[in-house]
Formats: C-alpha cells, structure tokens, sequence
C-alpha cells in the first residue's frame, strides 16, 4: 500500500505496559514512509498501561489514547478505537502483547490494496499458544468458518477498508461479540494471508481459560442467529 494512503492502527491495551514501546517503536519502523496513526485503547488495565501510553502520546503527535474506565473486553475496545479513528483509507487491528507481529502490517495492507477484497485477516501460524488451547482455538474458529464464510485462521490480526471498518463499528455496538465475526456482518469478500505469532515475551491478557470458553459459545451462538 502506498505511502499516500493513511493507516490507522488500533491496539487493545491490558496489562500491556511492559510491550507498548516495543509495539510503538517496530510499528513506527513497520510503517517508515506511510501516512500513519495509532490508536492504543486502554481497557481498564490495572498496571502502569495509561501511563505509558501518555507518555508514547506526548513524545508522537501520531499516537492517541483511549482511555476506558470500565473493562469492555478485547472486541468491544477494539471497536470503540475504530470508531474513534476516522479519515483514514484502510485499518488495522492489532494485540498489544507482541503476538502479533507488526513487521507483518505491511504484507496485509499490500493484500489489501489489490482490491479485490475488502479485509485482510494474519492466518494464525506458530507455535505461540498450549496445545489444549490450539486445539480448542481450531476446532472454534473451523465451526466459525462454515457458519460465516470467514477464512478458518482469522483472527482479530487484520486490515479492512472503510466499508468493512463501519459495518464492524455497527456490529459491534448491536452485540456481536468480536471483531471477527462482525466483519461477516459487512458482506464483502476478504482473504487471509500466513503470518507467524509469537509467544507472549511479557504482559498478560484479561481472557482466562474460562473467559475465552464463554467468549467461544457467545460467538457461535451469535453466528448460528445472524445465519438464520
């Protein structure tokens, strides 16, 4: 994607101080000569996160900060930074936790600028998560697969254009309960391309086994409706 076209970054932070640099710094090295902004929306973290954010705000007129005073989860945080980051050409969701490699950025915002398609998922690769939780994740995300269309690895990892962008907003704040399976709801063509995840260095995340279970149920159940 070229460098006149303006790439919003959002990033859901949680217990994320350690990595927020990090994920600035190889962002900003990620995107040299690229029109970009990043949006880091902090979901009620109990560490230092909105501090630092501050300070990466302060020293970088691109990086804004969100600040939410009651934990809303990843999806609904992830939503609340694309509503808030208006006038861009395409969008890209992100994890704090260096999971998500942002040297990958750029290979799905190329994707995406062929213009056959209206999103962009980072095809889940690596061995970055337990074998119990790889399993369950699979077999989730295949069921997720049939009932919406959507690629078998996508993950909340991707680039969408505007159209997608509004219709996730909307979806989102209707209850769909990820970012993922809002894309569904826009009804445009979307791919995924490989990447490789990595393991968490430091931080931790606000989804415990049990959470990220219900998390499960609550998005097939909405994807079986939606089908309907």
């Amino acid at each position: 994607m070229g460098s006149g076209v303006t790439v919003a970054v959002v990033v859901p932070v949680y217990g994320n101080a350690a990595t927020l640099r990090p994920v600035a710094g190889r962002l900003g090295a990620a995107l040299a000569g690229h029109d970009w902004r990043l949006r880091l929306v902090v979901d009620a973290s109990p560490d230092d996160s909105a501090a630092v954010a501050a300070d990466l705000a302060a020293a970088d007129p691109r990086i804004g900060v969100t600040v939410l005073t009651v934990n809303v989860g990843q999806h609904r945080a992830l939503a609340a930074g694309l509503a808030a980051e208006g006038g861009a050409d395409a969008w890209v969701c992100l994890d704090a936790d260096l999971q998500d490699p942002p040297e990958a950025v750029p290979l799905l915002l190329d994707r995406l600028a062929r213009g056959d398609v209206a999103a962009v998922f980072a095809g889940r690769r690596g061995r970055y998560e337990s074998p119990v939780r790889r399993l369950t994740g699979t077999l989730h995300r295949a069921v997720a697969a049939r009932l919406t269309g959507l690629p078998a690895d996508a993950g909340a990892f991707l680039a969408m254009d505007g159209l997608v962008r509004a219709a996730v907003v909307s979806a989102v704040g209707e209850g769909a309960p990820s970012v993922v399976l809002a894309v569904a709801r826009a009804g445009r063509p979307v791919t995924s391309v490989p990447v490789a995840r990595d393991r968490r260095p430091e931080g931790r995340s606000a989804w415990t086994g049990r959470s990220r279970a219900r998390q499960s149920v609550r998005s097939l159940a909405w994807a079986v409706r939606v089908r309907r």
